[in-house]
């Protein structure tokens, strides 16, 4: 058992860390404030090789270990989580496409989105349908050689960068409802596919989150994700394991930033001519969050380094159940010990308060991460303990 990076992933961090503190967070409340598309950190991503870092050697990718994925997103969310979801859904699809995919599919597109000459994302949620993905309504009809597609996606980041865009849809009406569902790579610029509107959001901001509708596109069968109807949601939900330990490493990076802030602040503010870091109730609040913060972060790379044999299905829960719980908490702490300052955008404070909700609403809600994991320990398919 051990609980420290190897050299190769310190170094990976070290990399990492210097790049954010030197080129997202300068400027990251400011393009937040103004809505500025991130243009440059996105280009700064593609030659680091980020974009490859779920895809394999042979087409490019990092192949990077999971903990070094992890750190990928908790570093850059320290930064600005926003800009994070660039790279989240982008490599949940990418993985996605080496896993599922045919060699075709595997050929025409990962070499591309290994390099960022391509992006990505994933089209599942609907108006009607989040967490009850059995819910969609979008179908795909098989037509010929071709499929036409008719239906809406909503909550879509990477929507106007994407191509191709993995789309979730019914092929069948079938019971039980999954074993009717296919994912279909749609191409950018496809008759018929359109982004209708960008969704305003209380955080998430420098990454676009929008709404596609689809209206009678028809797109070759070839791009089935697998070549083999029916087995969409599997393919999904396999992606959205690994995106619970994306969504994890963000909150501890949200985190991190919001307790190095109210360390710092602590120390230079003063009241009743001492330093408020002197204050019992100060200190009692700092101590609480660092100990939530270790616990959320070691169980990240616990579920991180479980990845990398096989299904993490209640690991990956835990660890996106309490890290996004931790994030909610420690700004919130972060905050109070700010007093009003936090509630400033002078502050970076309120920023990280806004962004930390959606870890807790993101690849899935949390009490859909309490129900895996119970229903996993009942079915004996996970235990506590060794």
């Amino acid at each position: 058992m051990d609980f420290e990076l190897n050299d190769e992933q310190r170094l990976f961090r070290r990399t990492l860390r210097e790049f954010v503190d030197k080129e997202i967070v300068p400027v990251a409340s400011e393009w937040e404030r103004t809505g500025r598309y991130p243009t440059e950190i996105v280009e700064r991503f593609r030659q680091m090789g980020l974009f490859g870092m779920t895809i394999p050697e042979q087409y490019g990718g990092l192949a990077l270990d999971r903990v070094s994925f992890a750190l990928v997103f908790e570093e850059i969310a320290r930064g600005w989580m926003g800009v994070a979801g660039v790279l989240g859904s982008h490599s949940l699809a990418s993985w996605m496409i080496a896993e599922h995919g045919t060699e075709e599919q595997r050929d025409a597109y990962l070499p591309d989105l290994a390099a960022g000459a391509r992006r990505t994302g994933i089209a599942l949620t609907e108006p009607a349908a989040g967490t009850d993905l059995q819910g969609i309504q979008t179908r795909a009809v098989r037509d010929g050689d071709h499929y036409v597609i008719n239906g809406t996606k909503t909550w879509i980041t990477n929507a106007r960068h994407a191509d191709p865009m993995p789309v979730l849809v019914k092929t069948s009406v079938t019971e039980p409802a999954h074993r009717g569902m296919s994912l279909i790579l749609v191409e950018a610029g496809t008759p018929g596919y359109t982004v209708s509107r960008d969704l305003p959001k209380l955080g998430y901001k420098g990454t676009e989150t929008c709404e596609i509708v689809l209206e009678d596109v028809r797109v070759p069968a070839s791009r089935l994700l697998g070549g083999v109807e029916g087995r969409g949601m599997q393919q999904a939900l396999s992606a959205l394991e690994l995106g619970r330990v994306n969504i994890a490493a963000r909150a501890v990076g949200i985190s991190q930033c919001a307790y190095d802030a109210a360390l710092n602040y602590s120390r230079e503010r003063h009241a009743f001519g001492h330093p408020i870091a002197d204050f019992q109730a100060i200190q009692l609040k700092l101590a609480d969050m660092a100990t939530d913060i270790q616990a959320a972060r070691l169980l990240t790379y616990w579920a991180a380094t479980r990845s990398e044999s096989g299904a993490v299905n209640s690991e990956a829960a835990m660890a996106k159940y309490f890290a996004s719980e931790v994030a909610l908490r420690v700004t919130m702490e972060a905050m109070r010990i700010h007093g009003g300052y936090g509630y400033s955008q002078e502050f970076v404070i309120e920023r990280l308060y806004r962004d930390a909700p959606l870890m807790a609403i993101g690849e899935g809600t949390n009490d859909v991460q309490r129900m895996v994991i119970a229903r996993s320990l009942i079915s004996g398919t996970a235990k506590v303990g060794w």
